[in-house]
């Protein structure tokens, strides 16, 4: 296939067209807009591969889009391109409205008008893959998991323009017979991710002796997907998945913030330790952020079930594999702490 992915040089959509080109025989056509979180350097391996090209575009950009679908004519697409910062979305919500939402719609419109001019045979095997998160079904207590099947139940505005977006898929699959597919994902972690999230900027704080923020006390949980695990289950929904349904996506680790964090300190204490002491004592216990869900979690029997996907690694493993990455490639992050971001704290905007 010739497969159209948007947001390819985000942490995800990188680690998706890394994985198409190495392990299958699509080509890939990358739409980028290139916002702060892009990284065009997390392509880097597979910039010059034959069956990969990059346009830079915005997808709110509907004459643009129609242009791309017309002289590149992908068998399918997969929508990743969003605004994916929850701290951000509660400084800055009309961006994720913006791209998430309209985005989602102006991708949409552009592709029911390409599919219902495809041949009957391309038309019938085209697919629009949307790619969303578990934040949309809110916050979970103490027990239970999130299924295809939870009622959606957004806090922040990140989720809620998320949820949104789902909801304009299914509808264009409803209404207009659109063949697309919905995944939801739990939180991703791994080389190449933007250091405002917990994981790398965790990291960098503690290789620069910096404090350690973790919100309230710390107890908030996650269930921790390794990106790479979470780009080959989205490739087998694209390839295998039934059209119209929806595949939740887990890593089966469930961990507190504040277990993370400490995990990470003990491997940098392993890895490159420091005469001041273990970087335990670095955690800084901060306000929370507002609307703070408590505990995620993803029940994913039913990709395991229809699909055969199964997280291959081991979140201690990929833990260690990302700390060990991050450690290997400041030529990646130094330019984004000397510029872009220099892992300031966000999400406490004061009400109007």
């Amino acid at each position: 296939m010739r497969i159209l992915v948007t947001g390819g040089c985000g942490f995800i959509g990188s680690a998706v067209v890394r994985h198409l080109l190495a392990a299958t025989d699509h080509a890939v056509v990358n739409v980028d807009k290139l916002t702060y979180a892009a990284s065009p350097e997390s392509l880097a391996s597979v910039a010059t591969e034959p069956r990969y090209d990059f346009v830079q575009a915005d997808v709110c950009d509907r004459a643009t889009i129609d242009a791309i679908l017309v002289a590149h004519r992908p068998d399918a697409i997969m929508h990743l391109a969003a605004e994916t910062h929850v701290d951000r979305s509660i400084d800055g919500p009309a961006d994720f409205v913006a791209t998430n939402v309209g985005g989602t719609y102006t991708l949409l419109e552009a592709a029911r008008l390409y599919w219902n001019g495809l041949p009957c045979a391309r038309k019938a095997g085209f697919r629009f893959h949307h790619v969303s998160t578990d934040e949309v079904f809110g916050s979970l207590g103490a027990t239970g998991r999130f299924s295809e099947t939870t009622p959606y139940a957004p806090r922040s505005p990140y989720a809620a323009s998320k949820a949104a977006s789902d909801h304009f898929v299914r509808a264009w699959r409803d209404t207009y017979g659109l063949p697309t597919l919905v995944s939801n994902c739990s939180n991703n972690f791994g080389p190449c991710q933007f250091p405002e999230k917990l994981i790398p900027l965790t990291i960098l704080r503690g290789l620069a002796g910096q404090s350690l923020p973790v919100y309230g006390d710390g107890s908030n949980v996650r269930d921790w997907l390794f990106v790479e695990d979470h780009a080959e289950a989205l490739v087998a929904i694209l390839e295998r998945g039934a059209v119209g349904e929806a595949y939740n996506v887990g890593g089966d680790a469930e961990r507190s913030n504040l277990t993370v964090v400490h995990a990470i300190c003990d491997i940098l204490d392993e890895l490159l330790p420091v005469h001041t002491g273990p970087r335990r004592s670095l955690v800084d216990f901060v306000a929370d952020r507002p609307g703070h869900d408590f505990r995620y979690a993803i029940d994913a029997g039913k990709i395991a079930r229809d699909l055969g996907w199964r997280p291959r690694h081991g979140f201690e493993n990929a833990l260690r594999r990302t700390v060990s990455w991050y450690l290997e490639n400041e030529a990646w992050w130094r330019p984004i702490l000397d510029g872009r971001y220099r892992t300031e704290r966000l999400g406490l905007a004061a009400a109007p």
